[in-house]
């Protein structure tokens, strides 16, 4: 027995011979199944039924590498939400100084700031007053508290717009689009009271009635605004408030790129010199001479 499989071990195996025949078949057999499969992948992503739409990708003057925001743009998307969208969403995260520069001058920035009345204290009598805010203090918040703000809009708390872009699927493209579109809903679709059908909002059902339409503002520029500039404008406001680097971070990539550039040139010709002295050498094989 154990001679047996000392045999079957030590048996050679030959390379396995197929015949023409065979791999035709195989060809196909594997032919069949890849292109089936392909077909049938993109057949189901066309018939895949969705509950929400999803924003199309605009291109916006910002999306590029090299492009930087638009600042007159974000300056007129400050003002959309100062006039509008402060009322209901606040912006905890920005204050009035991150404007300087930016948006606005110093003095202009100031008086933006002074505007609002910021709670500050204690006094000397140990009490809480109110004063004409200051660069250093941050966007006021329509309401007191999370429990005024459901109360206040039927339930729903409005979200905070410091980070929206970062914190939506699609980003901006997301927020243009659920902006403009509101519509009547289809048959089948019930609503309930003080909701709106908007098919860029997860199920469709959304307590934010539309907030923006035609000349809604009137921009210190004299921009037209209309409902889309409206929209494109608080948008990429939107953007500079989620990422205020935005610019920097594209200037220093630029920097980067065109040192990288100088240093793979050094380390080519660094690469060459070192390495010309081994890939140019002959090695040569001298067999012992056998005496006889």
């Amino acid at each position: 027995l154990i001679h047996f499989y000392k045999s079957i071990r030590m048996a050679p195996i030959g390379p396995i011979v197929l015949s023409a025949g065979k791999k035709a078949a195989l060809a196909s057999l594997g032919l069949f199944t890849g292109v089936g499969g392909a077909i049938a992948y993109q057949l189901d992503q066309e018939v895949k039924a969705d509950m929400t739409l999803h924003a199309p990708h605009l291109h916006w003057s910002h999306s590029g590498w090299f492009d930087s925001l638009d600042h007159a743009s974000v300056r007129r998307g400050y003002q959309v939400y100062k006039q509008v969208c402060a009322a209901c969403h606040s912006m905890r995260f920005l204050a009035y100084r991150n404007l300087v520069g930016v948006t606005h001058t110093e003095a202009e920035a100031k008086a933006e700031a002074e505007e609002s009345q910021v709670m500050d204290g204690p006094n000397e009598e140990g009490e809480m007053f109110m004063r004409p805010g200051k660069l250093s203090d941050y966007f006021p918040k329509p309401f007191a508290n999370d429990a005024a703000a459901a109360a206040a809009n039927n339930g729903a708390i409005p979200p905070d717009l410091s980070f929206i872009t970062l914190a939506r699927h699609g980003g901006e493209d997301y927020v243009y689009h659920l902006l403009n579109g509101y519509c009547d809903p289809p048959a089948g679709i019930d609503l309930r009271e003080g909701q709106h059908f908007n098919p860029y909002y997860p199920g469709g059902a959304i307590g934010m009635g539309p907030p923006i339409y035609n000349e809604i503002v009137e921009y210190e520029d004299g921009t037209p605004a209309t409902q889309s500039q409206v929209a494109k404008d608080v948008c990429t406001f939107l953007t500079w408030a989620a990422s205020p680097e935005h610019d920097m971070r594209k200037k220093i990539a630029i920097k980067c790129m065109m040192m990288y550039s100088l240093l793979l040139a050094g380390s080519y010709y660094l690469k060459r010199h070192k390495w010309s002295v081994i890939k140019s050498r002959k090695i040569v094989y001298t067999p012992k001479a056998i005496s006889g």
